[in-house]
Parts: C-alpha cells; structure tokens; sequence
C-alpha cells in the first residue's frame, strides 16, 4: 500500500492572516509560504508524527469551538517556555508523561491551541 510521507503543510483559517503568521514567525520560528521563487520555506526535522482524532466532546483543546490543535516538536521545552514567556505569552509549566516525553500547552492571538512537546530522549530522532 502507498503511503503518504508526512505533513506537507497546515492550512486553517484565521481573522487576521497576515498578523498571526508573523506572531507565528517571530515567537515559534515557522517560516511562512513562500512569496518569491527560492524563499525560505519551514523545513520540519525528522522525527515522530501523533496523527490522533479526538471525540468531538473532548476538553484537551481547551475552548469546545476549536477543532483542531497543532503539536510540534522542540528540542528544549525549558528553554522555549522562557522565550516564550518573556516574549509576554502566557504557557503553561511544562508537564512529564513517562516514555512520551515532556508537554507544554499555549494559545495563539486568535485563541488556537498549540501544544509543544519535547520527545523523551528514547524516542528522539537519530
């Protein structure tokens, strides 16, 4: 069976486009789409994937009108939550799951939950 390769991009709608990828740009370091031939493009590390439904009921996301949730991987949760926080942004104190790793959660400016995760050395890419 063929199989997809992973995620080639994340697509979602926002009031302010323009205003939240810069934030986007500026507090994570995802590079945005391309405007010119040869720009910069946000390259993704090798590394695990969670592809998980949730139920349509579920609290994990926080506000119920959100339907979706990106994870991404950091190699320095620590380090990322002091950015983040001394760039005014409200994250929670990042929480330790054995054999998954350690998870922080945060919004952006349009209320989108974002959950970052550092991988338990084990499961980190080689």
């Amino acid at each position: 069976m063929e199989k997809v390769a992973g995620i080639g991009g994340l697509f979602f709608r926002a009031h302010d486009p323009k205003a939240l990828g810069i934030w986007y740009q500026q507090h994570l370091g995802i590079e945005l789409t391309p405007t010119s031939e040869g720009g910069p493009v946000w390259e993704q590390e090798a590394g695990p994937t969670v592809f998980s439904p949730f139920p349509e009921t579920t609290k994990y996301f926080g506000d119920p009108n959100k339907l979706w949730m990106v994870n991404f991987r950091v190699h320095d949760i620590d380090k990322m939550v002091a950015q983040l926080r001394t760039a005014g942004i409200e994250v929670k104190d990042p929480e330790s799951y054995p054999g998954l790793g350690r998870f922080t959660r945060l919004h952006d400016p349009e209320g989108n939950p974002i959950e970052l995760w550092e991988p338990s050395k084990s499961d980190a890419p080689h």
